[in-house]
């Protein structure tokens, strides 16, 4: 039902009188504004069926729900149909009641006309009266500003931007030459992105925005290259898939990312598999307050299921997420469970108690250096007895899908991290085919901003006036988003029928010292006044990772950024059966020893100690 106000009176009101006066007009038009008094009373009498008439026509569709000073191409279009309905109307009735003598035809054609100019004209009228008292002397205001690009997202930001007190786009920049001179909403395309300096000093700018959601990411690191070599600080709108999914507007200016200079494709999902897998399902998730397990939470909730249980060992990693829960998807249940996924009597509680029909498991140990010498025995008890524990539980739960996430640094392993999360994966290949439990394994690269990565730490190296420490120069890693990461884990866990390791397309190797160059810029410092120093590998460390064992053949499948990695030698039932054995006696001895029983059990490892 229309809720009556003030605005609505005087917009219907409004609408009456257009009524009157279009049809007073056309007229006067007709008649050379000298009207005989037979016609000014005919006139006059059809004002009292054609003005109810069109009034009720304009308010059963809808014209009074807006407000003029909102204004748009959908409200004009509402006016046309009303106004030619009516019309339409209108001429029908003149003509079955034989008034074609006392209403001209001229006047038929006239009064829509009039009628639509009076009525959009007052309203768009109205609006821009609205924008310049609110908006006007925003410009004297605001500070100046260059927009990079000229495409949607551009002009989508400069008619955001207008009404901003903050801002005031001086000029646009592009590297197509046929735009430059143009003008957009007012604002004049001065030339290529090169050219950013020299404009930023006429202008007097300190500030430059990248509206460039869907370009590549070449030309977005070169646009901040420029802007970093001229000493602006770099400011973007947010990336496309954000703005297609609604979670941000174009007006949600922020920071440069290292993220948007990765270049990395959006994941295209199978929703409608994702949905049937997922929808009114119990899931649990390991590890779920860490980087990769809380984002496969949030990934998890896009498809309702009925209840997420979360598991996890941190009080207040778990106190986060399920905080973070309660707020953006009050509709899921949540189950906040602390526990050590090495405590079978923990984990078979869990799995009881709420029947997870998948799990996936993404507890673990994932830093180099710590898990090499004093932590070896925990890296151990944790990835591989952890996973060990977990997966005997699920299959005597009757658990439907077991997810293992595991990392590029399993394969030809040089460090215990490694060599443990191998050992991990071959638990669930061996535990594959004795139940009726589907064990699946997805392995990939690193994550920016996950646990433990490089970004943090050269975050807080920048802030304290640097230098930034780097292992080696030609140190190269795989990297991904951590959203693009657990979609891809999603993926393969709707895609896996069982025994499969599942290996994520990382792209191209980033060399870590070309990630901290960007880091730099990103933070508005020269390498001059932020330097980078070489410290040599750590223990364990590899200049460059693998994706593939040496024993493993690739096989393609259905999605583009999904692949097999296909071994001949599959670990047997009878090395299940005493891998705890064997590792069981390795709690109280030195790092040495346990990496050599390690090498016994995967003869691929290859420790490097420094």
């Amino acid at each position: 039902m229309l809720n009556l106000n003030i605005r609505n009176v005087l917009a219907f009101t409004h609408d009456v009188l257009a009524v009157f006066v279009a049809w007073v007009l056309a007229y006067c038009l007709r008649f050379n504004f000298q009207l005989p008094p037979p016609v000014y009373a005919a006139m006059l009498d059809a004002l009292y069926w054609l003005v109810p008439l069109h009034a009720g026509v304009a308010w059963k569709l809808g014209l009074y729900r807006g407000l003029w000073r909102y204004a748009s191409l959908a409200d004009l279009k509402r006016i046309f149909l009303a106004v030619g309905l009516s019309g339409v109307l209108v001429a029908a009735i003149v003509s079955m009641a034989s008034l074609q003598a006392s209403i001209p035809r001229t006047v038929l054609v006239l009064h829509p006309i009039g009628l639509i100019l009076l009525m959009s004209g007052s309203r768009i009228a109205y609006r821009i009266f609205k924008e310049y008292r609110l908006y006007g002397h925003a410009s004297l205001r605001g500070e100046p500003v260059l927009v990079v690009g000229t495409g949607d997202a551009a002009v989508d930001l400069l008619r955001e931007l207008r009404r901003s007190a903050h801002w005031h786009v001086v000029g646009l920049l592009d590297d197509e030459p046929g735009r430059w001179g143009r003008d957009l909403y007012g604002v004049k395309v001065l030339g290529g992105i090169d050219e950013l300096p020299a404009w930023a000093e006429r202008f007097t700018v300190r500030n430059v925005i990248l509206a460039l959601p869907s370009a590549t990411a070449e030309r977005r690191r070169h646009a901040l290259e420029v802007a970093s070599g001229a000493r602006l600080t770099t400011l973007t709108v947010p990336a496309f898939a954000d703005l297609l999914s609604g979670r941000f507007s174009i007006s949600q200016i922020r920071h440069v990312e290292l993220e948007d200079l990765l270049g990395r494709e959006e994941v295209a999902l199978d929703n409608a598999g994702l949905d049937a897998l997922i929808r009114d399902q119990v899931i649990m998730v390991t590890g779920a307050g860490g980087s990769i397990g809380s984002e496969l939470c949030r990934q998890i909730a896009r498809y309702r299921p009925r209840t997420l249980v979360l598991f996890e060992l941190s009080e207040f990693a778990l106190y986060r997420i399920s905080e973070e829960f309660a707020q953006d998807f009050p509709e899921i249940a949540v189950v906040p469970v602390i526990g050590d996924v090495r405590d079978y009597t923990r984990v078979s509680f869990a799995m009881r108690e709420w029947a997870p029909q998948l799990v996936f498991h993404a507890a673990a140990y994932k830093h180099v250096p710590l898990m090499e010498s004093i932590n070896a025995w925990e890296a151990i008890s944790n990835n591989v007895l952890g996973t060990l524990t977990l997966a005997e539980a699920a299959v005597a739960t009757g658990v439907r899908r077991f997810v293992f996430v595991s990392t590029d640094k399993a394969v030809n392993p040089s460090n215990v991290m490694g060599v443990t999360k191998r050992l991990a994966e071959r638990i669930c290949m061996a535990n594959q085919g004795i139940s009726a439990t589907r064990f699946v394994v997805v392995r990939f690269g690193n994550v920016l901003g996950s646990t433990g990565s490089v970004i943090p730490k050269f975050r807080q190296q920048i802030l304290a006036g640097g230098p930034i420490t780097v292992t080696h120069p030609d140190i190269t890693r795989f990297f991904m988003t951590i959203p693009e990461a657990a979609q891809l884990v999603l993926q393969a866990a709707l895609m896996g029928k069982g025994g499969e390791v599942f290996v994520l397309d990382m792209g191209e190797p980033v060399k870590i010292v070309d990630l901290a160059r960007d880091m730099i810029r990103l933070s508005g410092f020269s390498e001059s006044e932020i330097g980078i120093v070489f410290t040599g590998l750590r223990p364990g460390e590899k200049l460059s990772e693998e994706l593939m064992a040496s024993d493993e053949r690739t096989l393609p499948t259905p999605h583009a950024k999904l692949r097999i990695a296909a071994s001949e030698n599959l670990p047997s039932g009878e090395w299940l059966r005493t891998l705890e054995a064997r590792l069981a006696d390795l709690q109280n001895v030195g790092a040495e020893e346990i990496r050599e029983r390690l090498r016994e059990l995967v003869p691929e490892y290859r420790p490097q100690v420094s």
